[in-house]
């Protein structure tokens, strides 16, 4: 089967089908192009999708990926994002393995099928020409056949005519003799130039002709087998990154299957667990005898040594305690987040410091490195003074130091709070025996449940009085104003020092100076805050970690642990 023996005839056909062939390997070329297009558009929004629903750095939403249902989600949107990568590969395949190569073989194929047809063109020109020759003699031979027969014809008249001369007869016989030798010689040149057209024709019809038409029909093959060929890459393309798609869905399986619901459950209790036990029973409140009321166990009155139940709801008491803790709770509310955490839960407070304590030493850390390079760099400058002079890194060496020394005191400071509530985070069992020595023989509280179960955590982490205290609180205060105002101070249990200095600029608060030694009138409560007090007209609270405390065990109002 070969187009030039079968299609010998059809020139113009095989033009326009070839022509249609290389249009449809440019269309598929389109077609391929504009997949890589889609590709790279779709894992240009894959990408966008998964950055979107990234977390924010040094945001909330980062903290919330502890869980471990978020960070299956992170691990879903990082998965989402190499499955993005994938499709990318797909499209820079497609684009390198087909459409580049495809382009540049349209490109070869259009050449070889212009210099083909050149060929073919070039001879039927050349058939054209031949058959025009033969034409020429043809024709010429017949008019010089024509006039031979008209001499020899006219020399036969002359000749039988008596009236001519034999000069005339004589002419006439040699004009018919050189016409018959023309003729013979126009025969002789058209049997030639058909001896040649015949041979042209037959070379043409059986040589040229199919071997450029093989050529043709090899060329539109191989056009074929590569289309072919090509769509065979297309779906290697797509196959070659299936098994890493399928990592990517194992990846999000593996990660779904990693989320656990307990886990997520104890990190709930570990982020909002306050650190307190539930508060005990209230206690009954017999009003039956004027001015001997048993206090409950959320009122504000601490009890005297001499038994006498001691109320509390305004007057100096207002001014000592609750003003400030509202004060404090307003500040807190506006921003100003005390150094030591203490308006949070002791749990919450405990975790606080102890990422303020791994902060520092990272600080620390740092500028220890940064204090090596210096030396080192110093000891180069001693030994090469070329290099640069040594002094001038004292001023930096000195600066470093100093920075060290600083970051040492802070943290210091801070490991000082977390010992203190890592010293004061009670067991249950611990609060159960707190609760049942906090009452004396006549059943009136004592000073060690004055704060602690006054108050409640908030669900913001800080402290909040509880509602009916502070109605409590509003409605008595008017009514004792008057009778308390000239109460006696409450005695010393014990005395502190001054661990470091701390200036009291809130209502209640009292300034020391360190290494000062006061007197302590009320215990910490839970809170973090120690009274104390320096004369008569002296006295306030300060951060139980600014003091250092030596309680009286004989003292009256001294807590007495069981």
């Amino acid at each position: 089967m070969s187009w030039g023996t079968e299609l010998w005839d059809q020139f113009d056909n095989l033009e326009k089908h070839t022509q249609w062939g290389i249009d449809v390997l440019e269309k598929y070329i389109k077609f391929v192009k504009e997949r890589t297009e889609i590709e790279l558009s779709y894992a240009k929004q894959l990408r966008n999708l998964s950055k979107k629903y990234q977390p924010k750095k040094n945001s909330k939403e980062e903290e919330e990926y502890k869980y471990t249902s978020c960070k299956a989600f992170l691990s879903t949107l990082n998965e989402m994002n190499d499955y993005a990568g994938q499709h990318e590969v797909i499209s820079e395949n497609m684009t390198s393995q087909i459409t580049v190569d495809l382009a540049r073989f349209v490109q070869e194929l259009k050449q070889e099928r212009k210099s083909n047809f050149h060929d073919g063109r070039k001879a039927q020109q050349h058939m054209e020409t031949c058959w025009k020759q033969l034409e020429s003699s043809k024709r010429r031979f017949e008019r010089d056949c024509k006039e031979a027969d008209r001499a020899q014809q006219y020399f036969e008249k002359m000749d039988a005519d008596i009236n001519v001369t034999k000069a005339d007869v004589e002419k006439a016989r040699q004009q018919a003799q050189i016409r018959h030798q023309m003729a013979e010689d126009s025969k002789a040149d058209y049997s030639s130039s058909l001896q040649k057209f015949n041979q042209e024709q037959h070379e043409y019809y059986h040589t040229h002709i199919p071997s450029i038409f093989q050529k043709i029909q090899e060329m539109e093959e191989r056009r074929i087998v590569r289309i072919g060929e090509s769509m065979k890459t297309y779906a290697e393309v797509d196959r070659q990154v299936i098994p890493i798609i399928g990592k990517c869905l194992d990846g999000i399986v593996k990660a779904a299957e990693a989320i656990n619901q307990k886990s997520d459950s104890q990190l709930v209790i570990e982020a909002y667990k306050s650190g307190f036990e539930p508060p005990g029973d209230i206690e009954f409140e017999d009003y039956t005898q004027p001015m001997k009321r048993t206090v409950s166990d959320n009122s504000l009155s601490n009890s005297r040594g001499d038994g006498k139940p001691e109320l509390k709801f305004g007057g100096k008491s207002k001014g000592k305690l609750w003003p400030f803790i509202k004060k404090n709770k307003l500040s807190l509310k506006l921003g100003a987040t005390p150094e030591d955490f203490s308006n949070l839960p002791p749990e919450q407070r405990r975790k606080k410091l102890q990422q303020k304590v791994d902060e520092l030493n990272k600080e620390i850390q740092k500028e220890m490195d940064q204090r090596d390079a210096i030396t080192k760099m110093k000891d180069v400058y001693l030994k090469n003074p070329q290099m640069g002079d040594p002094a001038s890194l004292d001023h930096k060496l000195t600066e470093v130091s100093q920075n060290i020394e600083k970051l040492r005191l802070e943290a210091q400071k801070f490991e000082a709070w977390l010992a203190e509530v890592e010293g004061r985070l009670p067991t249950r069992g611990e609060q159960a025996r707190r609760q049942s020595g906090m009452y004396d023989g006549q059943g009136a509280p004592t000073t060690a449940n004055s704060c602690a179960q006054d108050r409640e955590s908030s669900p913001d982490g800080s402290y909040t009085e509880e509602r009916s205290q502070e109605n409590e609180v509003k409605v008595l205060a008017t009514d004792f104003d008057d009778e308390f105002d000239d109460e006696e101070p409450l005695p010393a249990i014990g005395t502190c020092k001054a661990l470091y200095t701390f200036e009291g600029q809130n209502e209640g608060t009292i300034s020391v100076i360190e290494g000062e030694i006061l007197y302590v009138i009320e215990e910490d409560k839970g809170d973090g805050w120690t009274r104390i007090r320096r004369n008569e007209d002296e006295e306030g609270y300060v951060p139980t970690s600014y003091v250092e405390v030596y309680l009286d065990k004989n003292a009256k109002g001294a807590k007495t642990y069981i």
